[in-house]
C-alpha cells in the first residue's frame, strides 16, 4: 500500500465536514443549538480531524534532505522510541504508541537527519489506519529515502478501541514489526536490534 498527501489547505475544506458533523450530532440527539457546551462542537471536531488527527491525508510529505554516506557507515543504527499518535480506521479511536527504527546502511545509502524520522512517522501516522499497515508504510518510505542494506521497524501501541469500548481491556498492547533486507536474513542482527530497543523501558 502506498500513501500520499493531497497537499491542500485543510482549513479551506472545513465547511462540508462541519456541516456533516452537525448532522451526525443531531442524529445522536445531541443539542447543538441551545446547549452552550456543544454549540461549536461540529466545527471543533471537523477542524481537529482535518488539521491534526488526519492531517497526513491532506498535507504533502515533509521535506527530507538526504546526505551521502561519506564515512561509509555500515554498522547498526537505531532511532527511537519515537512517540506516535494515530486513529484506528474501524472506530476512529486513538492509537497511542512508540516506534523504533533499525538501519544497516551501506556506502551507497543516504543519511537523513534524526528529526526527520519523527517527522516522517508523524506524517504516516496522521490518518485513519490499522497498526499493521502503518508500519509497513513507514518501512516502505524509509527504504525509498535511505536505501539501506537492512531496515527494521517495531511499533508498540495502546488501542483505545480496546481500552474504551468492546472488551475494555486497559492493559493490552499490540506489538508488531517489519523486517527488510539483512534484518530479515540475519537472525543474529535481528536479535541484537530487538535486545537493544528493550521494549520494557
Amino acid at each position: 500500500m502506498t500513501i500520499s498527501g493531497r497537499s491542500e489547505d485543510p482549513a479551506a475544506s472545513q465547511s462540508e465536514p462541519t456541516s456533516k458533523m452537525k448532522g451526525v450530532l443531531e442524529s445522536l440527539v445531541i443539542d447543538i443549538e441551545s446547549d452552550h457546551n456543544t454549540q461549536d462542537t461540529a466545527r471543533r471536531v471537523a477542524k481537529m480531524y482535518l488539521t491534526e488527527v488526519f492531517r497526513g491525508r491532506y498535507m504533502a510529505a515533509p521535506p527530507v534532505t538526504e546526505f551521502p554516506n561519506a564515512e561509509h557507515l555500515n554498522e547498526l543504527m537505531i532511532v527511537g522510541p519515537i512517540k506516535v499518535r494515530s486513529a484506528c480506521s474501524h472506530h476512529l479511536c486513538p492509537i497511542m504508541g512508540r516506534i523504533w527504527i533499525g538501519l544497516m546502511p551501506n556506502e551507497h545509502s543516504n543519511l537523513i537527519g534524526l528529526s526527520k524520522y519523527s517527522r516522517l512517522a508523524e506524517w504516516v501516522m496522521s490518518r485513519p489506519q490499522i497498526q499493521e499497515e502503518a508500519i509497513t508504510q513507514m518501512a516502505d518510505l524509509l527504504m525509498q529515502k535511505v536505501s539501506p542494506d537492512g531496515l527494521a521497524v517495531v511499533m508498540e501501541a495502546d488501542h483505545f478501541c480496546m481500552h474504551w469500548r468492546g472488551v475494555k481491556d486497559t492493559d493490552a498492547k499490540m506489538i508488531n514489526s517489519v523486517m527488510r533486507g539483512s534484518f530479515l536474513k540475519d537472525s543474529a542482527l535481528r536479535r541484537e536490534f530487538l535486545s537493544l530497543i528493550n521494549l520494557k523501558n
